[in-house]
């Protein structure tokens, strides 16, 4: 999936995070897992969450999951979003168990009565500029 042109704000690459812009450049999702507690989970930081453990690293995610909660956006947060209503944001618990907040992509116009709560998703790249590739998710 790739946009010709991309006028909305982009994340701003931090250093902790350049592994990650470059994973998600070559189509990879990848995400953090502490190896004290044995949890994952995004976004990247060298201190876990869960066990608040230091012992963290690196680990390639499958991009598939569920469907835990989703908003469909009738109105535009921003201008620079008003082209894009209506549109699915979402938070998606991976299979490697983190949770995962993006948008879910639709065929034409979201329907609430065909996206569902623990519907299986997987992972998709929108290569929006040069540099940022945003993880977004499609029904699987």
């Amino acid at each position: 999936m790739t946009s010709q042109s991309y006028n909305k704000p982009l994340p701003v690459p931090q250093p902790e995070w350049d592994f990650y812009w470059e994973k998600a450049k070559a189509h990879e999702l990848w995400i953090m897992r502490c190896d004290d507690c044995n949890k994952s989970y995004f976004y990247p930081r060298a201190l876990c969450p869960e066990c608040f453990g230091r012992n963290t690293r690196w680990v390639q995610s499958s991009g598939k999951g569920t469907l835990l909660g989703f908003a469909i956006a009738h109105r535009a947060p921003t201008p620079a979003f008003a082209d894009m209503v209506p549109f699915v944001t979402c938070i998606v618990e991976l299979e490697d168990g983190a949770r995962f907040p993006s948008n879910l992509v639709v065929d034409g116009e979201p329907d609430p009565a065909k996206i569902k709560v623990g519907m299986a998703v997987e992972a998709i790249f929108d290569d929006v500029t040069d540099a940022i590739t945003l993880p977004k998710f499609k029904p699987a």
